[in-house]
């Protein structure tokens, strides 16, 4: 691939990546009520999950996964309950009634964030199926280890940007503050958005 279409291509990424979805909202939720400590524990789950998947991606999974469906299927169902169960909670604070409380879905402790994260991303068939897509354009057919892994860290330098962007965009004193004013109107508003999530999981087709 040319320059051009490299940056085109990385350009391409980023906005995949920042687009409204599970992770993007998972840190917005946990960086406002969890605070930066949490967020980027999160976002460094996410990370990892993208990683393997990565290199899932370069080893052949996704291929499999297009050839067998059901293990699509088994992701994206085990992806929707844990999504249904971080909408659930966002929902259950959103109704307790009293003064604004530090309320998220994720998980205060940075060890349950960040595993929070990597439930979150290693159970979306989408991430997967994307690395492969861009595999399949951007890297010639017989491409040796070196090329596979560049490609690759190329991506996953793109993963870094916006979900630790997204980490340290949403944990500012700031966005903590307007969180606290209007607490239970946010988890409302995550509760409905994660609960979009699953439909959009379940109406996406490898």
């Amino acid at each position: 691939m040319t320059g051009w279409e490299l940056a085109l291509l990385y350009i391409a990424w980023l906005i995949r990546g920042g687009s409204p979805g599970p992770a993007t909202l998972a840190l917005a939720s946990t960086g406002m009520a969890r605070g930066r400590k949490a967020a980027l524990a999160l976002a460094m789950g996410i990370l990892v999950g993208s990683g393997a998947w990565a290199i899932a991606a370069a080893a052949g999974f996704s291929a499999a996964m297009v050839a067998n469906a059901w293990l699509a299927d088994s992701l994206r169902i085990i992806g929707v309950l844990y999504i249904l169960w971080l909408a659930f909670k966002s929902i259950r604070s959103a109704l307790r009634p009293g003064a604004p409380t530090m309320a998220a879905a994720m998980p205060a402790k940075p060890a349950k964030a960040f595993l929070g994260g990597l439930m979150l991303h290693v159970t979306n068939p989408k991430a997967i199926l994307s690395c492969g897509a861009v595999y399949a354009v951007a890297v010639p057919p017989g491409a040796g280890v070196a090329e596979l892994a560049g490609m690759g860290l190329f991506l996953f330098s793109g993963s870094i940007i916006v979900f630790v962007g997204y980490a340290l965009m949403f944990s500012t004193e700031a966005a903590m503050r307007r969180y606290m004013r209007a607490r239970r109107w946010f988890e409302a508003a995550f509760g409905v958005l994660f609960g979009g999530a699953t439909i959009a999981i379940l109406s996406a087709r490898v």
